[in-house]
């Protein structure tokens, strides 16, 4: 039980007694759903934080529900403007739910594209990953990480500075577009973390400097990244969370073989929130679908998945994990010091790497 358990410390310091709020019961609730008979997700990939068994799972749990599932590639940003686009669409294109970064959430509460809903286990979510008021609340996270092809890569980086050798030519991604991905937003502020700066504006401006130099060397690869470009050697180095990469990983099953490392300088960790459309067709299977992701199984999904959950730490103590699932997350050392960046870092950060990276690296990443 040892294993990554101190970063999860970290986004469990803050445990509010917020009591739930919701006008209707559990089983109004399913009875709402029933009537309804979908969930629309969005973005959700299924080798994303072990999304595949935990929609799996729900399906189970909720035969009479048909899940849809939108645009599993989707960034944060453009989850939010679905949601936009689709404001007067009943129909198969209007997400029920968003999984997004947690920078997105203020965005979206502030905007009214998201509706409040309180899961029933409120009180053990980190009140630092959540809002108050239950527009939206943090589920797992991950680390920023190099995966490597280590057919076409003798040597694997392990810091930021390493991805500017002349023998990393044309083979550094990541993996999105950092105009709209969230994963790619964060990357940017953890290489700018790494040249020493602080975490907001600074980061951002230090980050796009550095893929600058990445891009005038000629290392950097505008394509995003995904398990098969590294595969087929487009991309064969990439910069993902933790937990994408080792999913990916399992997945290539040793062909080719690659390398996960984790940077100790601008080692990042970054929170996703979970929230409900404004606007959801289905907003009585949007409860089921937080209530399933929030719970023992929903959360053990994550862990299988590499994750780290918001209940994480309490499930442990009370024996809620298996062990077999702790045993398979990798050592903790590499997490110890990793960065939690508040939502006004993250806001100032996104801020200028949205609006400075087209002039300052001009790589349309696509």
């Amino acid at each position: 039980m040892t294993r990554m358990m101190t970063a999860s410390l970290a986004i469990s310091a803050l445990l509010g007694s917020t009591a739930m709020v919701s006008a209707q019961s559990m089983d109004e609730i399913i009875e709402g759903a029933k009537a309804e008979g979908m969930l629309t997700t969005i973005a959700l990939p299924h080798d994303w934080c072990g999304y595949g068994d935990i929609i799996a799972s729900f399906k189970a749990k909720y035969p009479f529900l048909t899940v849809n599932e939108l645009n599993p590639d989707a960034g944060s940003a453009d989850e939010l403007e679905a949601v936009r686009a689709n404001k007067d669409n009943k129909g198969p294109q209007a997400p029920d739910v968003l999984d997004i970064g947690l920078s997105f959430g203020p965005q979206a509460k502030s905007e009214g594209l998201i509706q409040p809903y309180k899961v029933s286990v409120w009180d053990q979510i980190p009140d630092s990953v959540k809002d108050a008021d239950g527009y939206y609340y943090g589920a797992y996270y991950g680390v920023m990480a190099f995966i490597t092809n280590k057919d076409l890569v003798d040597t694997a980086p392990t810091e930021w500075e390493d991805l500017l050798k002349p023998d990393y030519a044309g083979q550094v991604a990541l993996a999105g577009d950092p105009r709209a991905s969230n994963q790619a937003i964060l990357g940017v502020l953890s290489a700018g973390m790494a040249r020493g700066a602080a975490a907001g504006t600074e980061s951002g401006e230090a980050g796009l400097k550095f893929f600058k130099e990445l891009n005038d060397a000629g290392n950097f690869v505008p394509v995003i990244g995904k398990a098969g470009t590294l595969a087929q050697g487009t991309t064969p180095i990439m910069v993902m969370w933790d937990y994408n990469a080792l999913a990916a990983r399992d997945a290539l099953n040793g062909n080719p073989p690659v390398e996960v490392t984790v940077p100790t300088k601008g080692t990042l960790a970054g929170v996703y929130v979970q929230a409900i459309s404004a606007y959801a067709p289905h907003p009585n299977a949007a409860k089921l679908w937080m209530e399933h992701i929030f719970s023992d199984e929903g959360q053990n999904g994550y862990v299988k998945g590499y994750c780290h959950t918001a209940r994480f730490n309490e499930m442990v103590a009370d024996g809620k994990i298996p062990q077999d699932l702790l045993d398979a997350l990798p050592p903790a050392e590499p997490y110890a010091n990793a960065y939690f960046p508040t939502i006004d870092e993250q806001d100032a950060n996104k801020a200028a790497v949205v609006g400075g990276w087209d002039s300052t690296v001009g790589a349309n990443v696509q």
